[in-house]
């Protein structure tokens, strides 16, 4: 009589790999969650950033504006000054 080895995986080789799969998914969820959270975090972030240059760029381009304003007010000043000393 001889044996012969099957190939073949067993039950309980199918169970402890179904086993070992589940854990692998349940931490995969756990970290694809962790990386959600982070994903929503750093929008959050970006968000507040984009208001901030918003708000940046704004109050840059009125300080240009006065500049602008204040340089043309001293060059008329100046301009009808001398116009009507003569």
């Amino acid at each position: 009589m001889t044996t012969t080895t099957s190939n073949e995986p067993t039950l309980g080789d199918v169970i402890e790999k179904l086993d070992r799969l589940s854990t692998d998914v349940e931490k995969l969820s756990a970290e694809v969650e962790k990386l959600s959270t982070d994903v929503e975090k750093t929008n959050d972030k970006t968000d507040r950033f984009n208001d901030k240059f918003d708000n940046y760029q704004k109050a840059t381009q009125w300080v240009v504006q006065l500049a602008f304003t204040l340089i043309a007010s001293a060059t008329i000043t100046v301009i009808i000054t001398s116009v009507l000393r003569k």
